[in-house]
């Protein structure tokens, strides 16, 4: 079995994702015109101006912390270090393109997310890549694959790598047994879980600006005391990229080594292009009443991911010192606890266990949150089947804090390079869809207009979108 996963793991992320997610990002950059350069203000714009949640949904601001609570996890930390061993500093820059592109991808996909979402028994809103797959390409059986795929990784097995990361930084930092920490995080993931999305919103816009304002702040910190250091650091990263530093940084193991472990860590911290996000930003009542509005704001958490915390940490690796490219070489979580202690001292692998928890912890209830989402396009969105996923997803945040994870993290590897496929797929499929709503969003701004997506105006795309959303009430749906 773990033959096939490894070559389904080398076919998918050796060839296809590498320049296949490259490629989209390229392609929906050019095709929406640049827009995470010419609009990067209305980034931001949706989301210091939106309103709050509905009985409908959740607010864009929800929406957006819910994503990063997923998005900022292991990979900020642990991952960076591994890409930086794995990959030389020049991975860091592969990371930070994978991001700069995965901008526009992330945008095109919870776009589509928007428009395509449904309400659920209970009148909320609901929706995803499964549900665009279905209404927008006219595939279920493509819909279906993927939301196996995604509850198999974001619903299961990536809570037991988080958790994996949260027992290990635990017993490091402070000698607690890892099955106390694994029944711990399990009980207060359980809370929060059968509180619902309403409940996994109302924690993550609490906890994730807490946790990502401090840990950027000691990372202005560690640049401040280091500041002569920097350009050279970021000259070193862009250099080592293509292969011109690497006697100087120690690192040895080539350039597609270096592109592979950047672009594969990238993609496993921001989440542009998997069809993970989206889940969350159909759920999101939008402010403008526009698809596109929820597009930006979750564009603007893979910036806030990849370009400020994934960066901080590798800065703050590099600037220490700290990596050892050799047999003996530590990487992963102890890499960046090494590095933290580099600048502050005993109180570095404290406040990496710290950071760790808080980071994973909102990344497996995140994640949880995606797998609703799953449930409900598989018919399965009844109690009795949550409740089962949701005592399935705590079993493995106990098991994952005991068993190494390797073998199942292959595993999780292998189904979310099969449900990005499907979605790349998918999205290019929709582009034109993408397109229009784009020129249609942007041409109101233009206007001093806030932008209001009118469905009757468009007549090609009312197939498959549920128009009380988009064309019926829509003051009320904008909680006027």
């Amino acid at each position: 079995m773990s033959t096939v996963i490894d070559f389904v793991n080398g076919i998918l992320w050796g060839y296809v994702l590498v320049y296949g997610l490259l490629a989209t990002g390229v392609f929906f950059t050019i095709r929406l015109g640049f827009p995470q350069f010419r609009h990067f203000t209305e980034f931001f714009r949706v989301i210091i101006g939106s309103r709050g949640a509905t009985a409908d949904g959740i607010s864009p601001v929800q929406a957006l912390t819910v994503s990063l609570a997923s998005r900022v996890g292991t990979g900020n930390l642990a991952g960076v270090a591994v890409a930086i061993y794995l990959g030389g500093p020049g991975a860091v820059f592969w990371m930070w393109l994978v991001a700069l592109f995965g901008i526009a991808t992330a945008y095109a996909e919870s776009t589509l997310a928007q428009l395509y979402k449904v309400r659920n028994a209970d009148s909320q809103y609901r929706g995803g890549p499964a549900f665009y797959m279905e209404k927008g390409v006219g595939s279920r059986l493509m819909g279906m694959v993927f939301s196996v795929c995604l509850l198999a990784s974001f619903g299961l097995v990536f809570s037991a790598v988080q958790s994996n990361s949260i027992a290990e930084a635990m017993e490091s930092a402070f000698s607690v047994p890892k099955f106390a920490t694994g029944i711990g995080v399990a009980v207060i993931a359980g809370v929060v879980m059968f509180g619902g999305i309403r409940s996994i919103a109302r924690v993550a816009e609490k906890i994730v600006p807490v946790m990502a304002g401090l840990y950027l702040l000691l990372a202005l910190y560690v640049i401040a005391i280091h500041i002569t250091e920097v350009p050279g650091v970021l000259a070193l990263i862009v250099k080592s990229a293509f292969g011109f530093d690497q006697a100087a940084s120690g690192f040895a193991g080539g350039i597609m080594a270096t592109l592979l472990n950047g672009v594969k860590r990238g993609m496993f911290s921001n989440e542009a292009g998997m069809g993970s996000a989206p889940n969350i930003a159909a759920v999101a009542v939008p402010d403008p009443h526009h698809p596109s509005s929820q597009g930006l704001v979750q564009g603007l958490g893979v910036f806030i991911d990849t370009l400020l915390i994934c960066t901080a940490t590798a800065l703050m690796i590099l600037l220490s010192g700290a990596v050892d490219y050799g047999p003996d070489g530590v990487t992963g979580m102890e890499l960046t606890q090494n590095a933290l202690s580099a600048h502050i001292g005993f109180a570095g692998p404290t406040f990496a266990a710290v950071a760790i928890f808080f980071f994973a912890f909102t990344s497996i209830i995140g994640n949880y949150s995606y797998a609703e989402n799953a449930m409900e396009f598989l018919g399965l969105g009844q109690r009795s089947a949550l409740t089962v996923l949701k005592l399935a997803a705590l079993g493995m945040v106990i098991w994952g804090a005991l068993q190494p994870v390797k073998t199942v993290f292959n595993f999780a590897d292998a189904t979310m390079a099969t449900m990005a496929t499907i979605n790349l797929i998918a999205i290019l499929i929709l582009s034109k869809t993408v397109i229009l709503l784009t020129r249609d969003y942007f041409a109101q701004r233009k206007k001093g207009e806030e932008p209001l997506f009118r469905i009757k105006e468009y007549p090609q795309l009312r197939d498959g979108i549920d128009q009380s959303i988009w064309n019926k009430d829509v003051e009320a749906e904008r909680g006027n």
